[in-house]
């Protein structure tokens, strides 16, 4: 019972849930774009959290909102 529990978990990742990777990986001989949409997409997500971080970064900054104290930490 427990050995088919866990057959039936490698079932649902193998067939199931890494269709859209195998599927991608057979695309990748007909358009190296198209198979690497996954990683371009988080490329993407990474660029604009970048982006955003560095624009809220800014407007602190700006607005002298920082402690720039230095014993600001109290392990300092």
């Amino acid at each position: 019972m427990v050995k088919d529990f866990f057959y039936s978990i490698a079932w649902l990742f193998q067939e199931v849930l890494f269709f859209p990777f195998d599927l991608l990986r057979n695309i990748q001989y007909d358009s190296w774009y198209i198979a690497n949409i996954v990683s371009w997409t988080f490329i993407i997500i990474g660029i604009a959290g970048a982006v955003y971080w560095i624009k809220k970064l800014k407007e602190f900054d700006n607005k002298n909102e920082e402690d720039m104290d230095i014993t600001s930490h109290s392990f300092l």
